[in-house]
């Protein structure tokens, strides 16, 4: 028995009429009522009476009519959900991203995707740069948002505009800036500096050449925590532009640094020559169209 026989048996059953199921199946009557003799013959049991005019099931066949119909219809439903996950409509999608980018850039691109496929679930992972490349390498998430530089061929690659750096302090630093609003890198100098671990680098080169070591008082890994360090007066955090989206409302200052030296840039990667989900590739192709 298969699908194809229990969908002639349910128009049969329906119509209870050989003749009006073949004109609903668009098919000859012989082959229908020949059809419904095999299926007979394969169950071994009897699933209609026939009389001069219409079929009565018997309760074989009323058994056979309820269970086909359920069959059927669960087919159908289970069909269209696949097309659906396979246009992209349905799913799981799951995205790493650094903190930053988590709360300032990805918000806005999941309710544009979000908007176009409702249907589609996501999960969400946190991390810094390296262990986003972890889940990535493991299989854990399809998409990867991190800060570059990232010394790797194993990944394909979207990048986002470059993101100036801030510095992030309280009043006591007594930061002015520049009539722009900015300040420069050589307003750093002497003060208790607080970096991401990724940036040590180009901020020290910043400042090099500027005539000046710069006095760097933490390294770590999630800038969260030198933002709260900077809440209690403890120095300078210097962070993506993007950490405004989550320094809570303090009396926090925060300025742009005018340097072109200090920016940093983010990119979605995704890993090279790996299959993809359909949801996958239509938000990596959001993200293409909307640079």
């Amino acid at each position: 028995m298969d699908l194809k026989q229990l969908r002639y048996f349910l128009a049969i059953a329906e119509e209870k009429q050989i003749l009006a199921a073949s004109k609903r199946l668009h098919m000859a009557q012989p082959p229908l009522s020949q059809q419904l003799k095999l299926l007979e013959g394969e169950l071994g049991i009897q699933l209609v009476e026939r009389g001069s005019r219409r079929i009565r099931l018997t309760d074989a066949g009323i058994k056979l009519r309820d269970r086909a119909v359920q069959i059927l219809e669960l087919v159908d439903a289970t069909t269209a959900e696949l097309k659906e996950m396979k246009e992209g409509f349905e799913g799981t999608l799951s995205i790493g991203t650094v903190a930053s980018s988590g709360t300032s850039i990805l918000p806005e691109y999941i309710r544009t995707f979000h908007q176009n496929y409702p249907k589609v679930k996501f999960q969400l992972w946190e991390g810094d740069s390296y262990k986003i490349t972890e889940l990535l390498d493991n299989g854990l998430i399809e998409i990867g948002i991190v800060r570059l530089p990232l010394h790797s061929d194993l990944y394909e690659s979207v990048t986002l505009p470059d993101e100036p750096m801030i510095a992030v302090y309280s009043e006591q630093w007594n930061i002015i800036g520049s009539d722009n609003g900015k300040i420069s890198v050589v307003d750093l100098a002497g003060k208790p500096v607080m970096l991401h671990r990724r940036h040590e680098k180009v901020v020290s080169d910043a400042c090099a050449a500027y005539g000046f070591e710069p006095n760097i008082l933490c390294i770590t890994d999630d800038v969260r925590s030198i933002v709260a360090w900077a809440i209690s007066n403890i120095g300078v955090a210097v962070v993506p532009k993007s950490t405004i989206d989550f320094i809570p409302n303090t009396d926090l200052m925060y300025k742009e640094i005018d340097e072109p030296l200090l920016e940093t840039t983010v990119a979605i990667i995704w890993v090279r020559n790996r299959h993809l989900s359909s949801a996958a590739e239509h938000f990596l192709k959001m993200l293409k169209e909307s640079r």
